[in-house]
């Protein structure tokens, strides 16, 4: 694979209809990156995984890098490099900014922006162990494999939370982490396969 697919990807999320911010509702605003890069030559997404601390709402939960959208950002855009920077150490100058893929909410009311882009991998990553435990490198084709054999394809109206799941070494992504990754394999595939 080459470096030809992050056009093929920015095209894709220019012309898609994204999930919109949530009407009505009181949401808190929030903010990821879906991080993408070459590893091996495979497509990869950048996900984190939460600490195992007590009483962390996100208890060892798989998560993109991002967080709340603050007062002094200008922003969604502004907030979510500045999140990457404070949680990874990833500078601006290291990311090209892809698109928005939409808004997702949580049953917490946290409306998420998230940001695609793509990472050049120059600079250590370096990370606070007291909220993330680790880093991890999720194969886009691990998960078009789990979304192909669950037959995840084309349901989009009939999954929830709790059916969409996607097994990665010894953890599972679920909640909203998976609908974002759900939503994302879904623009990509059949378009190409990986």
């Amino acid at each position: 694979m080459t470096n030809n697919i992050f056009p093929i990807i920015k095209t894709l999320i220019q012309n898609s209809t994204p999930p919109q911010p949530p009407f009505g509702k009181k949401y808190q605003a929030t903010c990821v990156f879906l991080l993408l890069y070459q590893m091996k030559q495979e497509l990869t997404v950048l996900g984190i995984q939460k600490t195992d601390t007590i009483g962390y709402p996100w208890r060892n939960q798989v998560a993109l890098p991002g967080g709340h959208v603050d007062p002094e950002d200008n922003s969604p855009k502004e907030a979510v490099f500045r999140e990457l920077q404070e949680e990874l150490a990833i500078l601006p100058r290291q990311v090209e900014l892809l698109g928005s893929l939409g808004h997702f909410q949580t049953i917490n009311q946290k409306d998420i922006e998230v940001f695609v882009g793509t990472w050049d991998k120059s600079g250590p990553l370096n990370f606070d162990e007291t909220e993330i435990s680790r880093i991890l490198e999720i194969p886009f084709k691990t998960l078009l494999k789990t979304h192909l054999e669950r037959k995840f394809h084309s349901r989009r109206l009939e999954l929830d939370v709790t059916s969409l799941r996607y097994p990665l070494e010894d953890v599972e992504i679920w909640g909203v982490t998976a609908k974002i990754l759900y939503h994302f394999i879904e623009l990509l595939y059949p378009k190409f396969q990986i």
